[in-house]
């Protein structure tokens, strides 16, 4: 297509991949919004993060970024052009993007107008690709610098939920200067908040994703193991008590006029997992609920917290928040998630797809919110 041709649609970068343990479903979310996006209104640039964090043009072939016999994609399969990197000018002035390899001239790429972000996890969710493309004055879908490290860290997004009066389970979390000054102590904690709040635990890294180093423990012989899973992850770990009540999700969209929530979902137990964990959301599916089963009260109540979560962290674009609803009636916020799991059958989708907005227009809803906003302080 000549540059006459498609001079007027706005250009969007898909970025996606990445650093962190989150890396294989990163490129998954890539292939289903790459697929999903009006190539009639939209220009396409996909780019991927190796693990070792080059920037690397790759094919835009959504079929190659699915699981495939339980098999999970990486960047590295789909990048093009040998060792070259691509790179994003810091200058607000210009949204020029250039690619680089080694001993050749470096070759530029053209302006992108809009960056669609689909990493999750650290180095991409957690505020620090969204700082760099603040630097580089490039609108992006999503959250901006402040929610998406708020919305990554567990530890600090229930500080916020507390803040502002929302309904928060117990926890605990010990920091990595805990572990390398005093380890006993630092177990000692996890073990006392056991002993007032009971068992099981449920032992998370801080700043990770997509149940990823996450372990339920049930007594004291399975703690150390679950340390160390979660430790792998990351050296700040957050302990949380088990909630015992129904598992509810509801997403926030941005709208012209503000944000709004969609029906809510439920994730009901899985026989074949111990909880909601990596292999049953991403490897088995299993399958959520939507709309979940709630009263008309119980589904007002949930959107309106869903809502004041996304407000309460300074949230844009799109929040998918996740409940307890106790046995006794009352909510309970666990997380919210900044980028979602965004394939098709994520929750996320669905949810939005049962409230009347298809895949299609969640993505084309999406792009035009993130070119509403300016970037830098607002």
């Amino acid at each position: 297509m000549s540059s006459e041709t498609s001079s007027h649609k706005p250009r969007v970068a898909v970025v996606f991949g990445g650093r962190s343990s989150e890396h294989a479903i990163s490129v998954v979310t890539a292939g289903a919004v790459l697929a999903a996006i009006d190539r009639d209104k939209y220009d396409v640039l996909p780019i991927g993060i190796t693990t070792d964090g080059r920037w690397a043009l790759t094919a835009d072939d959504p079929a190659r970024m699915a699981i495939t016999d339980r098999r999970l994609p990486s960047v590295a399969e789909l990048a093009e052009g040998g060792d070259g990197a691509v790179v994003l000018s810091a200058d607000p002035t210009t949204r020029e993007v250039v690619y680089s390899e080694p001993g050749a001239v470096p070759k530029a790429l053209g302006e992108v107008d809009v960056v669609f972000p689909v990493l999750h996890g650290p180095y991409g969710e957690d505020g620090t690709l969204q700082g760099l493309l603040e630097l580089s004055g490039v609108p992006y879908v999503g959250s901006g610098v402040l929610a998406s490290a708020v919305g990554q860290d567990k530890d600090y997004m229930k500080r916020v939920f507390i803040s502002f009066g929302l309904p928060v389970g117990p926890y605990e979390v010990v920091r990595p200067r805990e572990w390398d000054t005093d380890p006993a102590a630092a177990r000692k904690k996890i073990v006392d908040f056991a002993g007032e709040h009971g068992w099981p635990l449920f032992v998370k890294p801080a700043r990770a994703g997509s149940s990823m180093g996450i372990s339920k423990v049930d007594d004291l012989a399975g703690l150390d193991a679950a340390i160390e899973e979660a430790r792998r992850h990351d050296p700040k770990i957050i302990v949380e008590s088990l909630l015992r009540g129904r598992e509810i999700e509801c997403g926030v969209l941005e709208f012209e006029d503000g944000p709004r929530a969609s029906v809510p979902a439920e994730i009901p137990p899985v026989t074949a997992h111990d909880f909601y964990d990596f292999e049953a959301k991403y490897i088995d599916s299993a399958a959520g609920i939507v709309p979940a089963p709630l009263t008309d009260e119980q589904t007002a109540e949930v959107r309106a917290l869903a809502v004041a979560a996304f407000d309460a962290a300074s949230c844009e674009g799109l929040v998918r928040a996740d409940f307890f609803l106790q046995d006794n009636g009352e909510f309970v916020i666990n997380e919210i998630n900044t980028l979602p799991g965004f394939t098709p059958i994520s929750m996320y989708p669905r949810m939005w797809q049962e409230s009347g907005v298809s895949y299609p227009e969640l993505v084309d809803r999406l792009l035009e919110a993130a070119l509403r906003r300016s970037t830098g302080l607002r």
